[in-house]
């Protein structure tokens, strides 16, 4: 299966992330960009969005790259920081570029930015990622 195909298939079997609302922004072999809008019911008790959503949004766009590569590739092991607390409304984006790949291993850092509500500006970097995926040998099919 054509590598930027898999992360299309991924969200279609994905009801969690259906849920959040993510949508697939860009996607390249070993990249891939997702986006999503912050909801009243992803908010915590301080009326900010909670740590699981930049969380799941981060980890969404690592999965999806970490897979562009044709082969089921899991996650071993994965950190965030917090960087900007994340509001309701707020529109999201989580961009995941593998660093390095090799036979077994990927290695993806994922930024999670914030719209800028100005066009001038530069979104606002509010959360970083850090994954590693184990590779298996099993491929991506048309009908998996």
């Amino acid at each position: 299966m054509e590598g930027t195909k898999i992360p299309e298939k991924m969200l279609s079997q994905d009801p969690y992330s259906q849920w959040l609302g993510i949508t697939i922004l860009e996607c390249d072999l070993g990249r891939c960009k997702v986006g999503m809008t912050v909801r009243k019911e992803m908010l915590n008790s301080m009326n900010k969005a909670h740590g699981g959503i930049t969380y799941s949004l981060a980890d969404t766009a690592f999965g999806f790259a970490a897979n562009t590569h044709g082969k089921f590739a899991v996650s071993i092991e994965t950190s965030i920081n917090h960087i900007e607390a994340v509001n309701e409304g707020d529109y999201l984006m989580a961009e995941s570029v593998i660093e390095k790949v090799n036979a077994k291993l990927g290695f993806n850092i994922i930024e999670v930015r914030r719209k800028s509500k100005v066009e001038s500006q530069k979104d606002e970097l509010v959360a970083l990622f850090k994954g590693v995926v184990y590779r298996t040998n099993k491929e991506w099919e048309e009908q998996d």
